[in-house]
């Protein structure tokens, strides 16, 4: 890089990049959960929830919502503005349920997308 021609071309597509990689801030950081599991104690009415959701910046990128439904009906919806572990961490909740009724959580990403599971009180987890 010693003529100026040359100096130039780098600092055009180094501003180039770093155009791209801001421009679109979701396609750089952002990902949906990828995995959640769900386990439900019925001694003592409550629903383990562990997400697998990596962030390098788990105070911008994070798990916003976690709702979950018995039988199609919202019985929780929880909020929160970071999350507690860079990639796979654990909520519960308390969550009255019997055998055949079914629990579904959805966990939102702050950015974009989300994740859905299932699970049969009693049943095997879908």
């Amino acid at each position: 890089m010693s003529s100026p021609g040359c100096y130039a071309k780098f600092v055009l597509i180094a501003l180039f990049v770093l155009t791209c990689i801001f421009a679109a801030p979701q396609h750089s950081f952002a990902n949906a959960p990828k995995n959640m599991t769900l386990e439900y104690d019925a001694a003592s009415q409550t629903l383990s929830v562990t997400i697998t959701h990596p962030s390098a910046f788990p105070s911008f990128h994070y798990i916003k919502t976690v709702v979950i439904k018995k039988n199609g009906n919202e019985v929780s919806n929880n909020k929160y503005e970071n999350q507690p572990d860079m990639a796979t961490y654990a909520y519960k909740y308390n969550v009255a349920a019997a055998a055949g009724e079914t629990l579904e959580v959805t966990a939102t990403c702050s950015i974009t997308g989300s994740k859905t599971a299932t699970l049969t009180i009693g049943g095997p987890l879908k």
